[in-house]
């Protein structure tokens, strides 16, 4: 049986842009807490958890000893199942503590991202209703206790707070109780929601996916089963564990398989990602495109021993061409998988295979993933479009969340009566299901009646000899209602590019249409904390610099 539901081979023709995945591999019906004690078991001198800037290690011997000491200890705090504890910290041990404690007990962790204000701590607190919050004191330049201290008063659910590393944390840990431990257990399911992660809207406040054991356990143990995971595997989770890409590809596919999880930092530093790898012989290696080219743009980068490296995961958001190359060529990483998908689905949708060619590894972001299925359609008409034709990618399966944390309406907007969530993403599916994300559909740039798509000029972009990274944007126009604009980091020792140089590299290239009028060098992106391009700002502030307030949208 392939993966596409049926006796079709991969290589046989799709008619339409529609595919589902099987697996001769059942889908987990565990919880989290159950899978775990499950690996202990089986490897239980194997390294569970490395953390590279201190040396702290544990087995999962002693992993499950720590994780089942703060279980007791937050059941003794009075948690019980279903209700909220928040995690407001960098990557840190005690952050992957938190995480598997709480799902032992059925105590739903709230995520929060590191790099929150004040306002938008107050109002995760109250929409989630958070019991618990454990917070690091601080993180870069943002002080969390005082944060914390000006918002308590205005939170009324919020009944305690924990800073790590200090004696009200050490206190959580207590002497484990198997046979309390057990009976909670025993009173858990499956489809419990366990994680509510705070998706950053570009827009308004964020909202609360709310995901259960079934929906991310899964997903980590599928990532990590195309990736070939055993217990022999050591990854370098670089991405924040407050998003997915940390808690879910990186924690649960490790510890579904056995594999070591290797913490290289607190927060993302390129020379500590690849120095875990070369201490640690990590076989793979997780990051945004924004972390690897970082990485490969290390002056020393030579010197560092990366040939224990096998695969890893880039996804986030699209994945240049020719970094991905560099990764594959420069970096070892023959296997390196490029994953697609969202924080309402837990998140991977696709992923490609170890055996897929590199052409298909850097042009597509893969094949659906098993147990799971996927459509492109039209977005005015939910028509199921032709294979090789764009339109919305929308995904069902054990994946999709269970909605948006006490907001139905909203979800309502993205999941529809059939359970497909609507992924607001454009894309392109070919005859053999290889998916193309071309963009969002907010993102799409009509220029006089034609529709652009950034990412295919991004990507022509990335063959300029002085052009580090590239995006490109729609501003307001008078004459064509929209016109392009590249921002671009350019190499170091490049000389400055203008948008004359840019148009002529582009002659003959690119449709006359698609050549970006505008071109602006900066040193970075906005980037949200998770290294996605925050397009929105960029449009911003390209209104305020080309001086176009009069045409640009008042949404703008």
């Amino acid at each position: 049986m392939s993966e596409f539901g049926d006796d079709r081979t991969v290589e046989e023709p799709l008619r339409r842009s529609y595919a589902s995945g099987t697996s001769e591999v059942p889908l987990l019906g565990d919880t989290i807490g159950a899978d775990l004690l499950r690996t202990a078991g089986r490897v239980p001198e194997r390294d569970a958890l490395v953390e590279f800037a201190t040396g702290r290690r544990w087995t999962y011997r002693e992993f499950v000893s720590e994780v089942d000491s703060l279980a007791c200890g937050l059941l003794r705090a009075g948690l019980t199942r279903g209700d909220r504890l928040g995690i407001w910290a960098p990557n840190r041990a005690e952050w992957t503590l938190v995480q598997y404690a709480t799902a032992r007990i059925g105590v739903i962790l709230v995520t929060v991202n590191p790099s929150y204000r004040a306002h938008e701590l107050e109002y995760v607190l109250n929409q989630a209703g958070v019991r618990m919050l454990v917070a690091a004191e601080g993180f870069k330049s943002s002080d969390y206790v005082d944060m914390v201290e000006r918002v308590r008063p205005r939170c009324p659910e919020l009944e305690r707070v924990v800073f790590l590393g200090g004696d009200d944390w050490r206190e959580l840990f207590v002497a484990a109780d198997p046979e309390e431990l057990a009976r909670v257990e025993a009173g858990l399911s499956a489809d419990d929601p366990i994680n509510i992660q705070y998706t950053s809207g570009t827009t308004g406040f964020p909202k609360g996916a709310t995901l259960s054991h079934h929906n991310i356990l899964n997903n980590g143990f599928f990532v990590g089963e195309l990736c070939g995971y055993t217990e022999r595997d050591r990854v370098a989770i670089a991405p924040p564990f407050y998003h997915c890409f940390g808690m879910v590809m990186g924690n649960l596919a490790c510890t579904s398989h056995g594999a070591a999880m290797v913490i290289p930092a607190e927060g993302f530093d390129p020379a500590a990602a690849l120095g875990a790898v070369q201490a640690e012989r990590c076989t793979s290696l997780y990051g945004v495109p924004t972390m690897f080219i970082a990485e490969l743009e290390l002056p020393d980068f030579e010197r560092y021993d990366l040939s224990s490296l096998r695969t890893g995961i880039m996804a986030g958001s699209p994945c240049p061409v020719e970094v991905m190359k560099q990764v594959v060529e420069r970096m070892g990483m023959s296997e390196v998988a490029i994953c697609y998908g969202m924080t309402e689905t837990s998140p991977v949708s696709t992923q490609t295979r170890p055996d897929d060619s590199l052409e298909r590894r850097v042009s597509t972001v893969g094949r659906v993933g098993p147990h799971l299925e996927i459509k492109i359609v039209d977005p005015e008409t939910g028509r199921t479009m032709p294979c090789g034709q764009p339109g919305e990618l929308c995904t069902r399966g054990y994946s999709v969340m269970l909605g948006y944390w006490n907001e139905p309406s909203k979800t309502a907007e993205v999941i529809d009566s059939a359970r497909w969530m609507h992924t607001g993403d454009l894309a392109v599916m070919d005859e053999h299901g290889y998916v193309s994300v071309t963009g969002r559909i907010k993102d799409m740039v009509i220029r006089g009646g034609e529709n652009i798509y950034p990412r295919e000029i991004e990507e022509f972009l990335y063959t300029h000899p002085d052009i580090l990274d590239a995006q490109v944007i729609g501003v307001p126009d008078p004459r064509y209602g929209e016109e392009l604009m590249a921002w671009v980091r350019l190499r170091e020792g490049a000389v400055d590019l203008t948008a004359e140089a840019l148009r002529e590299f582009c002659a003959g290239q690119l449709a006359h249409y698609k050549i970006p009028r505008y071109v602006h060098v900066v040193d970075e992106f906005p980037m949200t904390v998770t290294g996605k391009v925050r397009k929105v700002e960029m449009r911003q502030q390209a209104v305020r610099l080309l001086g176009l307030e009069e045409q640009a949208p008042s949404s703008e």
